[in-house]
């Protein structure tokens, strides 16, 4: 299985704040990839490098073998998501299609049969067909980011990004959007931005931990020892077994704020 994504040696700075720290990174073609960290770590800003919107003070990185600006069509994006105007007149298949300006449509294009049929599929495949027509505000939050995963898919990329897909989710609609990540990555490279820990042994096959620098880039198996150098703390972890459990840890308070 070949490298889909090549980091080397990545630095990134805002004036005199380092973002990133000689980050060496590589992800495996159709590999699931959990990024993990604390809040101001860096993990937005890796998947920018990725996405070629953040230059790198040093160091090189490569995407399908070529930089990020010329791959830009291969990647699906699905950002941090948090307010928006719900009175914003616009509908689920408009949120959808904007996923295809990425391909330069001129004003008034008018989608082929192929176009509808394959955003249609891509809508079903997510269960928001029904919703098409519905005003963007009128969604739960679960449904919103099933939306926000379309757009992302209708380019068809090789590599889907997603930054804390399922915050202020609750815990059967994380399950759910975990679930059509996991269903998706037999198709695609997937890399997740998320504090739920307690997700990665059961659905992702690798996770990277950034605090500024690369502490980790392995197997889906975190020791506390691990969490502690990353989160400067002890935190909660969820084993999953025949019953998954939660194992309590004293942490500080505010780590999440």
């Amino acid at each position: 299985m070949s490298n889909i994504i090549e980091i080397i040696k990545a630095s990134v700075y805002y004036d005199d704040v380092c973002a990133l720290k000689n980050i060496n990174l590589q992800v495996k073609n159709k590999e699931f990839l959990a990024v993990l960290g604390p809040n101001g770590g860096g993990k937005s800003t890796l998947l920018k490098v990725i996405l070629g919107l953040e230059k790198l003070n040093q160091g090189e990185i490569k995407i399908l073998g070529q930089s990020p600006k010329k791959t830009r069509n291969s990647i699906g994006y699905v950002p941090q998501f948090s307010k928006f105007d719900r009175k914003f007149p616009v509908s689920v298949i408009d949120v959808v299609l904007m996923g295809k300006l990425g391909e330069k449509i001129k004003p008034f294009y008018k989608y082929n049969k192929e176009n509808e049929e394959k955003i249609f599929e891509i809508m079903n495949k997510l269960n928001i067909y029904h919703l098409k027509n519905r005003q963007i505000g009128q969604l739960s939050g679960g449904q919103l980011q099933k939306v926000l995963i379309a757009r992302a898919l209708v380019m068809q990329p090789q590599i889907l990004l997603l930054d804390e897909p399922t915050a202020s989710l609750d815990a059967k609609t994380k399950t759910q959007i975990y679930q059509i990540l996991k269903k998706l990555n037999k198709e695609m490279t997937i890399i997740i931005v998320t504090h739920d820990i307690g997700v990665i042994s059961a659905y992702v096959n690798s996770i990277a931990c950034v605090n500024k620098e690369l502490y980790y880039h392995g197997k889906a198996e975190l020791s506390n020892e691990v969490v502690k150098k990353i989160y400067g703390c002890p935190v909660d972890l969820i084993t999953h077994g025949t019953i998954p459990h939660r194992v309590l840890k004293t942490h500080v308070e505010g780590l999440y704020d």
